[in-house]
């Protein structure tokens, strides 16, 4: 694995890191019922995420135009599948840090509350009482909740929907980048072809599954659904990205040829 895609490695695993993670942000805003106040933590995360997805793909594109230039790379296929694996292991790593993170996020939005003050949250966060503060929140999934998961009640359609987006939009530009590489002459089109892979994950986001998360969300302030559904949910939704992120090693070469066959098409 070269400097380029290791980097990019990490890049991939911040990214489904912090996907996973705010999930713990919505059980969070649930605890303390400051739902706008939750929100505005989570565009903390998403800048983080989006300021990583944008290294991630000049990075990792340089490293297919080397290949190109040289003649090949002869496991290029196995780096992208690498990086495939790295949103799989993210997402483990997040659901285990769930429990952790939602009582950090409990205590940051009341520590926003008080201070009024992103920056400062984040100063404090790396005081010697915020480092304290994270190690006194260290937990695990308590075995009774992980015992208790069933299907049953579960909102089955929308979680199958969570796996499809999550499998279009962890292949989407790795697949692109990737059909660039089986046909070099098109690469720049096909690079520009990756919303033809993400289109579909992302009616599904916006259209079904974050307003479904958001009525959630709503139901458990209101009394109408339980805490403790609500958490079962939020694992179970995290356990559905699991389960995209190892499809989307079986969509990776079928979506880079079908954007081949569109790039040679257009």
């Amino acid at each position: 694995m070269s400097l380029q895609v290791t980097w990019v490695f990490l890049l991939t695993f911040i990214i489904h890191l912090i996907s996973t993670l705010s999930y713990a942000l919505r059980i969070a805003g649930v605890r303390t019922g400051r739902i706008a106040v939750s929100l505005a933590l989570f565009n903390v995360l998403v800048l983080i995420s989006r300021t990583s997805n944008t290294f991630q793909a000049p990075l990792l594109a340089k490293h297919v135009e080397r290949g190109i230039l040289s003649g090949g790379v002869p496991n290029i296929e196995t780096d992208f599948r690498w990086l495939i694996a790295a949103a799989s292991l993210a997402t483990v790593v997040g659901m285990l840090l769930i429990p952790t993170f939602q009582r950090l996020f409990t205590r940051a939005i009341d520590s926003f509350a008080k201070y009024r003050s992103i920056p400062r949250l984040l100063l404090r966060s790396f005081s010697l009482s915020g480092l304290r503060e994270i190690r006194n929140a260290a937990s695990v999934p308590a075995r009774g909740n992980l015992a208790s998961l069933s299907l049953h009640q579960a909102p089955r359609r929308i979680l199958l929907y969570n796996v499809v987006a999550t499998a279009l939009l962890t292949v989407g530009v790795f697949a692109s980048l990737y059909a660039g590489y089986l046909k070099p002459e098109l690469r720049v089109t096909a690079n520009n072809l990756s919303p033809l892979v993400n289109a579909v994950s992302t009616i599904l986001l916006f259209v079904f599954i974050d307003p479904y998360l958001s009525l959630l969300t709503d139901d458990v302030v209101a009394g109408r659904a339980t805490g403790a559904y609500f958490r079962k949910c939020v694992f179970l939704f995290a356990a559905s990205r699991l389960i995209g992120t190892l499809l989307a090693q079986l969509l990776f070469v079928p979506a880079a040829r079908v954007i081949v066959v569109v790039a040679e098409r257009l």
